[in-house]
């Protein structure tokens, strides 16, 4: 064989061993760790939600904000906790059987936590999100370049759906209707 061919496949194989370990070294969530952090995180977005939205104002809908966040990059230093987050919160009621969506957001985010002694819990100290009027250097600069490659895929709301429906005591396949 020549030289030129096992040149061609080393090459190869090199492009395709640093492309493994960029992308498993740059997608790696501690999931242990985002288990501990989620509940105060998700709380935190609902809590802000309250009162925000279109159904709000039609209390025969009681309607009621759902979130989910998904972590893009987890850092941990002692009881602190950095977590890049894409969140999606959106407002659903109910009326004559029908789920009804009022309203959502999709916003990236960056919120720092602390563990709370007293539960072994964490809080949320602090929170930035991305502003509405954005562009791709906010993301650059608070996301790592994998986190905000996974930005541009957006979000399912099937799991909020089907909370709602849950949280409603509608059957999963209850239509859904607008505000």
């Amino acid at each position: 064989m020549s030289v030129r061919i096992w040149g061609t496949g080393a090459g190869a194989l090199v492009v395709l061993v640093a492309a493994g370990a960029w992308a498993r070294g740059s997608s790696a969530v501690d999931p242990g760790l985002w288990a501990g952090v989620r509940p105060a995180v998700e709380a935190r977005l609902v809590a802000q939600s309250a009162g925000t939205g279109a159904g709000e104002s039609e209390p025969a809908l009681r309607s009621r904000w759902f979130c989910r966040a998904e972590a893009l990059d987890l850092e941990q230093d002692g009881n602190r906790v950095r977590a890049g987050v894409d969140s999606l919160c959106e407002e659903y009621g109910v009326h004559a059987g029908a789920l009804v969506f009022c309203g959502g957001a999709e916003i990236p985010q960056v919120i720092r936590l602390e563990r709370d002694g007293a539960d072994g819990g964490y809080r949320v100290v602090s929170q930035e999100e991305q502003p509405e009027d954005a562009d791709a250097e906010w993301n650059a600069s608070h996301f790592s370049p994998y986190a905000v490659s996974r930005l541009d895929r957006g979000m399912d709301s099937g799991a909020l759906r089907a909370a709602a429906r849950t949280h409603f005591g509608l059957p999963a396949d209850a239509p859904v209707r607008d505000c």
